[in-house]
């Protein structure tokens, strides 16, 4: 059983985050230590998540926002973006927990900070995501946040030759 998580204190990445960031990116999606939670695409995919210079321009993008979640101790144990992508939509992205931490509510948090952030920042009445189609149990748990299933596609963000596509999932904000 997952300890329980302590309140987080949630706030805007910075340029300074960056180096702790990528670690728990790379922690959470990829190797061995993401295995030790049930989100990862380690099974899938063995490259690395994103780079320093994605995260950097994810950071100072002024469409976007990622929302660091801090536990006391200034130790990060998740993160997700949002993007602005206009007419009242945005996009929840790169949602991560550390792999110890996964099944204690943080992802919830996480969401309800993207959706807020969404609302307050950009004025966004729709939150939209993409998830790899061959994760059903992940698609179910963004479904049981409220995140419906749309009849649409994507091709893989990553340039090769992957077996999979991504679906895309929105959810109407309060």
């Amino acid at each position: 059983m997952t300890p329980p998580i302590p309140e987080p204190t949630l706030r805007t990445a910075t340029l300074a985050d960056l180096p702790a960031l990528r670690v728990l990116v790379e922690r959470a999606y990829r190797g061995e230590t993401a295995r030790q939670g049930w989100t990862h695409e380690a099974d899938l995919l063995d490259d690395e998540r994103t780079t320093d210079e994605d995260l950097a321009d994810a950071i100072t993008d002024q469409a976007a926002r990622v929302v660091v979640l801090a536990e006391a101790d200034g130790a990060l144990v998740g993160t997700v973006t949002v993007t602005n992508q206009g007419h009242g939509r945005s996009y929840l992205g790169m949602l991560c927990v550390d792999p110890e931490l996964q099944a204690g509510g943080m992802g919830r948090r996480l969401i309800k900070a993207a959706e807020r952030t969404a609302r307050e920042r950009f004025g966004a009445r729709l939150m939209e995501m993409t998830v790899i189609d061959s994760r059903p149990e992940l698609i179910a748990w963004y479904q049981r946040r409220g995140y419906v299933l749309r009849e649409e596609t994507r091709a893989f963000p990553v340039p090769g030759d992957h077996p999979f596509a991504m679906v895309v999932l929105e959810n109407y904000l309060d």
